[in-house]
């Protein structure tokens, strides 16, 4: 398999309902909530392509272009987005769509630098 089969095989998707639980005072979904979400998406997705054990040294940008209200079903898409020799980068976006219509936006984008540990959680090259 090429590297870009890999990168497009290793594309996570994951659907979850907003429920008030996970919501702050605006009746919105809490962005440590989203930022932990997202996390969780870069990590698979970085897992699916390396199968090698893997942790996320930084969250290099995170934009909140759209609230997501109580009430509606988010799906997080993560995709691999570069590969170096021990690191990579994930991005991953957050889609807001309505229960009960077809309506669907974008809400949040973000990108994860995740890292290949050894053992003794030190850096080793990703396999390719």
């Amino acid at each position: 398999m090429t590297l870009e089969q890999r990168m497009a095989a290793a594309e996570t998707r994951i659907f979850k309902a907003v429920f008030p639980n996970t919501t702050n005072h605006y009746d919105t979904l809490f962005g440590g909530t989203a930022m932990h979400l997202m996390d969780e998406v870069a990590f698979i997705a970085a897992t699916r392509f390396s199968r090698q054990k893997m942790v996320t040294v930084s969250s290099d940008k995170i934009d909140f272009t759209n609230p997501i209200p109580a009430g509606t079903i988010i799906e997080l898409v993560g995709r691999i987005r570069h590969v170096g020799n021990t690191s990579l980068k994930v991005t991953v976006d957050i889609f807001v769509e309505e229960m009960y219509s077809e309506h669907r936006t974008k809400a949040i984008t973000g990108t994860f630098s995740l890292v290949a540990i050894d053992e003794q959680k030190r850096p080793i090259p990703l396999s390719k």
